[in-house]
């Protein structure tokens, strides 16, 4: 399914249970460009060149397409809490030599102000660092303190890799309540969530007053990136659906419980598109049976989400920051 394809409402007519993200496109002006700056400022690895390039970075995977040449650009203007935003998070086993690494390199742009931030304890302790690439799509350098490290990426890669593989990509969203029936649709529950603000994250995020809860979902599959919701107050700007098929669209790929399922794309409440796709049932297999997803628990009084799961945040203790 062409990530160029007109995407089709986000209702779904049914629940539908998907294991993971497979991968996440990106749609990019000069697939050599962007391949030479993937790989050699951020350490990923070309596993097949065509009509997309596919990259590798630890067991995750992103792909690179052409532009169709009519598409918009990214918003050159864009900030970190506009609806379109999405961005991926790549975890690195050093911040400062990893950040000293791609400062070595040329055409990307900070988002963070003053280098890597170092964020409270409330929102996980992390250190952090926003950046574009040279076609403007949101990343993230993110370090976890060894105490707090998610066991996902203990023992990760060997003694000499600095860029270990994509932890998660954030979306933006506008609503909490509205995105999360959507994902729960899916079958995709909340792992952690914070409230991040104050001086720290204003600057990780170039946004003065930055404020942002943060919901991190994962699939039944711990396999392969997660999904962050970012609900910034307020809000930025929506997505323009005349330039929804630019540089600015990212798909995300979900893979489904089956096989048999035909392709479909469709985008979330806040535009965001994806394909579902069919995959083999011994691909991204979780250690239990998925089970049927339920609806989302709400407080009265709050945007703040609680985990169908009483058990979902003793797999990942600890808050999260994007």
């Amino acid at each position: 399914m062409s990530a160029l394809e007109p995407a089709a409402t986000g209702v779904l007519n049914q629940p539908c249970v998907t294991n993971c993200v497979t991968h996440v496109t990106r749609l990019v002006a000069d697939l050599d460009a962007a391949e030479v700056f993937y790989c050699a400022a951020l350490g990923f690895r070309c596993v097949h060149r065509g009509a997309e390039v596919v990259l590798e970075l630890g067991r995750e995977t992103l792909a690179l397409r052409r532009a169709d040449p009519a598409a918009t650009a990214y918003p050159a203007d864009s900030r970190s809490n506009d609806l379109w935003f999405q961005h991926l998070a790549i975890v690195v086993a050093d911040m400062d030599r990893a950040y000293a690494h791609l400062c070595a390199y040329r055409g990307w742009q900070p988002i963070s102000t003053g280098g890597p931030q170092s964020l409270p304890a409330r929102s996980g302790g992390v250190r952090a660092f926003k950046f574009r690439d040279p076609d403007g799509h949101p990343l993230e350098l993110l370090w976890f303190p060894d105490a707090r490290e998610r066991a996902l990426w203990q023992g990760r890669g060997d003694a000499s890799a600095l860029f270990l593989g994509i932890d998660h990509t954030a979306l933006c969203i506008a609503e909490t309540r509205r995105s999360l029936r959507f994902y729960a649709g899916l079958g995709w529950r909340i792992r952690y969530r914070s409230l991040n603000r104050g001086a720290s994250q204003a600057r990780l995020d170039g946004l003065d007053g930055a404020r942002v809860r943060v919901l991190g979902l994962r699939a039944a599959s711990l396999q392969g990136p997660g999904i962050e919701l970012l609900a910034y107050r307020p809000p930025g700007r929506r997505i323009d659906p005349s330039v929804a098929c630019s540089l600015a669209g990212d798909c995300t790929g979900l893979g489904l419980a089956s096989d048999t399922a035909p392709p479909r794309s469709l985008t979330d409440p806040d535009g965001h598109r994806m394909v579902l796709r069919g995959q083999p049932a011994n691909v991204g297999a979780s250690t239990t049976n998925p089970k049927p997803p339920t609806s989302p628990k709400f407080f009265r009084n709050s945007q703040k989400c609680s985990s169908p799961s009483p058990s979902s945040n003793r797999q990942n203790p600890g808050k999260r920051q994007n």
